[in-house]
C-alpha cells in the first residue's frame, strides 16, 4: 500500500536563529529598496568609489601576478599553471605582499605565516568567533553603533555579543571596563573586544593615540583580545594619520582584520586576518605552539577550502603594481572620499542651517575622514520612513536602529557618500530637507489649536 505525501514544509522555528535575525535582513531591505526606486539618491550602500575601475586591469594584474611568481619567486611554468588552476594553499599564497605592503604603509613588520587570506573580510570575522567562543559563557564585547557584518557574522557563529558605548573618539574606554567586570560578575568569560579605530562605520568616530595606547593597556590587565577592524584608515581627511593598533602591538594582543574591498575592489572578495598569537596545548608538551593563524586555517579547510586563486592573483598584481603599497594605490579614491566628506557637511549645513533663537532639531557629527556622516532627524528614521523617504521624495539612507541591534538609535540615519557626485549629495540632501520639512508640516497639523488660530507653514527648503 503506497502512501501519498506532499511537499516537505520547513517551519521557521526548525531552522538556526540566526536565518530569520534582523541583523541579517536589514542589508536584504536596503537592496531591495533600492531595486524599487532606482531613481533616488542612495546614501545607503557602503560601496567603494568605482569611477576608476577599469576591466582591462584585471587581466594586466593578472600578467603581473604572473611575472612576479615566475622572476621573483622562480617557479616553472608547470607551478604557476597550477597556482592559477587548482586548489590552493589554505592560508592564501598573497600573504607575503601583504606583509610587504603593511610595512611600507604601516610601518611595521608582521610574520607572513601569521596572515591568513581569507574570502572576504566577513570570512575572516566567523572563522575568528567561531574559534574565540568555545561555549555560552564566552562572550565578545563590541563598541556600539557596530557594523551589521560584525552583528551578523556574531550571530551565524553563535558568539554572545555585549554593547560597549561609543562616543566622537570612539570606544567609550570607561565603559568597556566596567561592562568586562559586569560579564565576569556574570560568570561569563569576556574573550575580546571590536574595535574600529578610524572613521568606523557606521558612526564615523576615530580613536585618538592616547585611547589607542589607553585600549591596549586595559586589554593588557584585563587579559582580553582586541580585534581590530580598519578598512578605512586609508581615507583621513588630515595629513596626518594615526598608527593601527596592530602597529602599536608589542605582546600579540590585537588581531587584525584586513579587506581589499574599500582599497582594490569588493568584487574580488579578498580579505584577511593577522593571527599571530601562540596557541599552547591543553597539556603540557615538548611542541612548540602553533599561531592562531593555523588553527583558523584548519577551520576555513572546512568552510571555503581556499580562497579563490585568481581573485589572489589580481590583488597580487594591483599590488606590486603599485609598489605594495595601498596609500600610493588609493590616492586617486582618497581624493575623491575627501571631497565628498567636505561637500556632505557644508550642504547639511547649508539645508539645516539654524533659525535664530530656535533649536536645531537636525544635528550631524563631524568625521575626519572615511566614508559616513551619521544625522540626527526630529522624527523616527526607521525602516517605514525610508520607504517613505524613497517613495515620496526619491532619497535613500540608512536607519542606524541595525547597528544597534534594534535596540537604540531610532532617530539616526547613516549617510554614505562614497559612490555618489558631488551634484548628487547636494540633490540628495535637498531631498532629505523636503522630507524634513514634510514630517514638520505632519507635526504642526497633528498640534491641538483653538478656533481661528494661525497654523504656521514651514518655509522652502
Amino acid at each position: 500500500m503506497s502512501m501519498e505525501t506532499g511537499p516537505i514544509r520547513l517551519s521557521i522555528s526548525d531552522l538556526h536563529a540566526s536565518v530569520d535575525d534582523p541583523a541579517l535582513t536589514s542589508m536584504t531591505l536596503l537592496n531591495e529598496l533600492a531595486g524599487r526606486y532606482p531613481e533616488a539618491v542612495s546614501f545607503s550602500a557602503g560601496r567603494p568609489f568605482e569611477g576608476f575601475y577599469d576591466v582591462e586591469a584585471l587581466s594586466r594584474h593578472l600578467t603581473t601576478f604572473r611575472g612576479y611568481l615566475e622572476k621573483e619567486k622562480g617557479l616553472p611554468a608547470e607551478h604557476v599553471r597550477r597556482t592559477f588552476f587548482q586548489y590552493g594553499r589554505t592560508k592564501g599564497f598573497i600573504h607575503e605582499l601583504i606583509a610587504r605592503q603593511l610595512e611600507i604603509d604601516e610601518g611595521f613588520t608582521v610574520d607572513p605565516e601569521s596572515i591568513v587570506v581569507t574570502t572576504g573580510c566577513q570570512e575572516a570575522m566567523v572563522l575568528l568567533l567561531r574559534a574565540l567562543v568555545r561555549d555560552a559563557r564566552d562572550v565578545i564585547l563590541a563598541a556600539t553603533p557596530n557594523y551589521v557584518g560584525f552583528i551578523g557574522a556574531a550571530r551565524v557563529a553563535g558568539a554572545p555579543l555585549r554593547s560597549v558605548r561609543e562616543h566622537e573618539g570612539g570606544i567609550d574606554l570607561a565603559d568597556l571596563e566596567r561592562q568586562i567586570e559586569a560579564a565576569r560578575c556574570e560568570g561569563l568569560r569576556p574573550r575580546a573586544c571590536y574595535v574600529v579605530p578610524d572613521f568606523a562605520n557606521p558612526s564615523g568616530a576615530s580613536m585618538s593615540l592616547a585611547d589607542r595606547i589607553a585600549l591596549l593597556e586595559l586589554a593588557g590587565r584585563e587579559q582580553i583580545l582586541v580585534i581590530e577592524d580598519n578598512p578605512y584608515s586609508l581615507f583621513s581627511s588630515g595629513d596626518s594619520p594615526l598608527p593601527m593598533l596592530k602597529a602599536l602591538d608589542e605582546r600579540h594582543q590585537v588581531i587584525h582584520l584586513g579587506s581589499f574591498a574599500k582599497s582594490a575592489f569588493a568584487g574580488a572578495r579578498v580579505g584577511y586576518v593577522i593571527a599571530d598569537q601562540p596557541v599552547t596545548a591543553a597539556e603540557e608538551s615538548s611542541t612548540a605552539p602553533v599561531l592562531l593563524a593555523d588553527h583558523l586555517a584548519k577551520l576555513k579547510s572546512m568552510v571555503t577550502l581556499n580562497t579563490s586563486t585568481v581573485a589572489q592573483a589580481v590583488i597580487g598584481g594591483y599590488l606590486l603594481e603599485n609598489g605594495c603599497s595601498l596609500k600610493r594605490a588609493t590616492a586617486r579614491e582618497a581624493a575623491v572620499y575627501r571631497q565628498n566628506l567636505a561637500v556632505t557637511l557644508d550642504r547639511l549645513k547649508s539645508v539645516f542651517q539654524p533659525i535664530p533663537g530656535m533649536p536645531q532639531d537636525v544635528t550631524w557629527n563631524t568625521p575626519q575622514g572615511g566614508m559616513f556622516v551619521v544625522i540626527t532627524l526630529p522624527f523616527p528614521a526607521d525602516d517605514d520612513m525610508l520607504e517613505y523617504s524613497a517613495s515620496r521624495f526619491g532619497v535613500l539612507w540608512t536607519p542606524m536602529h541595525h547597528f544597534y541591534g534594534g535596540t537604540s538609535g531610532f532617530h539616526q540615519a547613516r549617510l554614505s557618500f562614497s559612490v555618489l557626485t558631488p551634484d548628487q549629495i547636494a540633490l540628495g540632501i535637498d531631498r532629505l530637507g523636503k522630507l524634513v520639512q514634510d514630517q514638520h508640516a505632519k507635526q504642526l497639523s497633528e498640534l491641538p489649536h483653538a478656533p481661528g488660530d494661525h497654523v504656521l507653514q514651514p518655509q522652502g527648503m
